[in-house]
């Protein structure tokens, strides 16, 4: 069963982090969420479901600006050739559809499936904003309470230039 977003910011809420959540129409793209969000504050970040050639899962949240090369990616973080993980297995494994993935689908990969990878340069920012399990709204979290969060969900990320 899935976590729904009132589940998740709940979750947080109990584990003493401070998040702000805003509505906003449905955004499927970085360029979209450019767009919309007027001047909300903090980094702004992608997010890259991946599945290595050896089946290992992978989710890569970066700055929004940042470019990512996938053979690059692969060195840096040790995997196998990667390739963008199919819609289904998202959703089995995260619980979102495309364009809703963010670290916040972390809450629904209760097997530990997924290794998570963050880009440095993203956790220096003061906030940081995902969508929550739902693209029509954006939360801004900061990257010690990501922490906190992810590691409570099991995940152990590490902290990658990319």
């Amino acid at each position: 069963m899935t976590a729904t977003p009132e589940e998740l910011l709940a979750r947080l809420d109990a584990l003493g982090l401070h998040c702000e959540t805003h509505r906003h129409p449905p955004v499927f793209t970085v360029e979209e969420s450019k767009a919309l969000r007027g001047d909300l504050p903090g980094g702004h970040c992608k997010n890259l479901f991946l599945k290595d050639k050896k089946g290992a899962l992978w989710l890569v949240v970066a700055a929004e600006e940042r470019a990512i090369d996938l053979k690059d990616l692969r060195r840096r973080i040790g995997a196998a050739a990667l390739s963008f993980g199919k819609p289904d297995l998202l959703r089995q494994v995260l619980g979102v559809e495309p364009g809703s993935v963010s670290p916040f689908a972390l809450i629904n990969d209760t097997g530990g499936r997924v290794n998570v990878v963050l880009d440095k340069e993203m956790m220096a920012e003061p906030l940081l904003n995902y969508h929550p399990l739902d693209n029509a709204r954006t939360t801004s979290i900061a990257p010690e309470g990501l922490l906190v969060f992810l590691r409570n969900t099991g995940h152990n990320p590490r902290i990658v230039e990319l």
